[in-house]
């Protein structure tokens, strides 16, 4: 069975900066994947790399054992990848329900014009509606997304993230932001919608990372300096030198 998700040499300059430097990654399908690393690391730039909001500058990137490496990010998600941002992205003047519908329309292919017709679409009505009680918004299933707390948000976000039935997520810093109960909440709302996903997380909160993932690649100046479980990153002395620090570690433990 091929790699949910492979990078394979990836690298990504800008003008004469190189951000990511030969990038080599295998994550396996089902497998809950953290990427850490310092600010300024590449992080984000990896994301948007596998999500085809960047081109390589070379290398390739396979997603379930097919090359999409020069895709454009809808084809992308059509072969099975879905991303959620940093930055909230769903609409403030549509309810939850009609965001998470929205997600699964976009999804499938159609466009803004066609959703004036998509009361009558059963099918969608009823996967969306498992959706909103997925994420514990059952009860604002008619609210306004723009009245919603930033907590109900990024869940709503996930929602819409796993809304087209994709495969691979990519959630990016998903607890950002949070209180402590609300990044308790969080966790375990990502850990029930991604069984049997693969998932694959930009997270800062080494608690989150310890507590969710099966494996860890550490990024430092676009360069993976190791992978591997929570308890063999933990203990690595180059990774605890070049970023978790003993502070991070006895958090963690």
């Amino acid at each position: 069975m091929p790699a949910a998700l492979e990078l394979k040499d990836v690298r990504k300059s800008f003008g004469k900066t190189a951000i990511i430097n030969g990038v080599n990654l295998a994550i396996e399908q089902g497998e809950r994947h953290a990427v850490i690393g310092p600010n300024g690391a590449g992080k984000s730039t990896l994301f948007n790399l596998v999500s085809g909001r960047f081109p390589l500058s070379s290398g390739n990137i396979f997603l379930n054992g097919r090359d999409i490496t020069g895709m454009a990010p809808n084809e992308i998600n059509r072969q099975g990848l879905a991303r959620s941002f940093q930055i909230t992205n769903v609409f403030p003047k549509l309810s939850v329900f009609e965001n998470i519908r929205c997600g699964l329309l976009w999804s499938t292919g159609h466009r803004y014009a066609f959703w004036k017709r998509v009361a009558g679409l059963r099918e969608v009505a009823e996967r969306a509606q498992e959706i909103v009680e997925m994420i514990n918004l059952g009860r604002r299933r008619d609210t306004l997304a723009g009245v919603l707390s930033y907590a109900e948000l990024r869940a709503l976000e996930i929602g819409i993230t796993i809304a087209g039935g994709a495969d691979v997520i990519l959630l990016d810093e998903p607890t950002a932001g949070m209180s402590n109960t609300e990044t308790a909440d969080a966790v375990a709302l990502i850990r029930s919608v991604t069984q049997g996903k693969t998932l694959v997380m930009v997270e800062h909160d080494m608690s989150v990372v310890f507590g969710l993932a099966d494996r860890i690649s550490v990024l430092v100046y676009g360069q993976v300096i190791a992978t591997g479980t929570p308890e063999e990153i933990r203990s690595n002395k180059a990774v605890q030198e070049a970023y978790l620090g003993t502070e991070a570690t006895e958090e963690a433990e």
